[in-house]
């Protein structure tokens, strides 16, 4: 199978969707891999690398999208690129389509297929392609929270996390238990913070406080455990999931409005439309924040791409073994074999196969098993 590897256009995107080492396996296996040129320089790979892992260069993203019968990326195709997308194109990435109308109705009308890391999911419950990536967040999102607290690029509260003798630690709120808020809880604990996690699930509650011990407060979420924990929050983490679908704002205009001024608000959940209600729009690197009832708000639908190395390469460790699948099979054949990549599939054959995407946008549902 012809193989491609567009880089990224988002703003400040600096991930790439393969390593050489994904490159050479997949070469290994009979495939062909097309990489655009300077497609890995932003993760410290070189050209030469993906050469030398057998890859071929090509010099344009239209190169690389033409030539593709499967195409990988990391994060959704922009405005600029709906114009590759085609019926006999298989494309396998973040999609994150429930809050993003315009791009669902590009790939529907496209009538092409695609899979979404995000959505792969195993009869466990767990999302393994989603996961390293949440690990990234999750300890990503303390510290840009550390770094907007101090009074240098934005008015923060002159809070230092872990205080000092005689001055008490700042306060960290998580809402949301799984693997975004358990490891902004370990980042935010190392750094000797007062860390509170909220979620609606005793048993994980259970779970992480059997982990993390008393250094760790939870609270069962609700309307009055969030609005106390968030009143009294330097800095609140938005850890909500809700795979696939658009992520109910749990944290108020009103909770906002209690914070001190300088306080910080980082929302891991914007690229499913958020779960803090003043989070009203997604921010780049290149200008993450904003402020509003005087609370700085971080909003990047990209985080992990601020360290673009560390996260190329713990993706490619998750998706590889779903790449071969696709590669080796065809997408349906593949599917048929494997219900956790099944669960992927968000478009096909211009309907949309995913639940809570059809739900949030008001389409119609079209159940993956009857396109296999």
């Amino acid at each position: 199978m012809r193989i491609g590897i567009p880089k990224e256009c988002k703003t400040n995107e600096n991930r790439v969707a393969i390593t050489p080492a994904g490159v050479a396996a997949l070469a290994a296996a009979g495939h062909s891999v097309f990489v655009q040129s300077a497609a890995g320089l932003g993760s410290g790979i070189t050209d030469q690398e993906y050469e030398a892992a057998g890859a071929t260069l090509l010099s344009g993203p239209a190169e690389v999208w033409g030539t593709a019968e499967l195409a990988l990326k990391v994060k959704e195709p922009l405005p600029e690129e709906y114009q590759y997308l085609r019926k006999d194109l298989t494309l396998f990435t973040y999609l994150h389509l429930a809050p993003e109308a315009e791009l669902t109705r590009a790939m529907l009308a496209s009538g092409m297929t695609g899979i979404a890391y995000e959505t792969v999911q195993l009869p466990s419950g767990v999302l393994p392609l989603l996961e390293p990536m949440s690990e990234v967040a999750g300890k990503l999102a303390v510290q840009i929270g550390v770094h907007f607290l101090c009074k240098l690029d934005a008015d923060g509260s002159g809070i230092l996390l872990g205080g000092v003798p005689g001055v008490p630690a700042g306060r960290v709120a998580i809402v949301g238990g799984g693997v975004v808020g358990a490891n902004a809880a370990k980042i935010a604990i190392g750094m000797g913070a007062q860390v509170t996690l909220l979620d609606v699930r005793l048993d994980r509650l259970r779970y992480l406080a059997d982990i993390f011990g008393s250094s760790l407060t939870t609270a069962l979420a609700g309307p009055h455990t969030t609005a106390e924990a968030v009143r009294c929050a330097d800095l609140v983490v938005g850890a909500v999931l809700i795979p696939g679908g658009r992520t109910p704002q749990v944290v108020t205009e009103k909770m906002v409005k209690s914070m001190r001024p300088g306080s910080v608000l980082v929302d891991v959940a914007i690229d499913q439309g958020g779960c803090i209600a003043t989070m009203d729009r997604v921010t780049s690197h290149k200008d993450p924040i904003f402020m509003k009832h005087g609370i700085i708000h971080y909003a990047v639908g990209n985080m992990p791409g601020a360290v673009p190395r560390t996260s190329t390469f713990a993706l490619t460790n998750a998706t590889l073994p779903y790449v071969l699948q696709l590669a080796d099979k065809g997408w349906q054949a593949a599917c048929r074999e494997n219900a956790a990549l099944a669960k992927g599939v968000n478009t096909a054959n211009g309907a949309c196969t995913y639940a809570a995407v059809a739900e949030a946008q008001n389409l119609d549902y079209t159940p993956i098993e009857k396109l296999l």
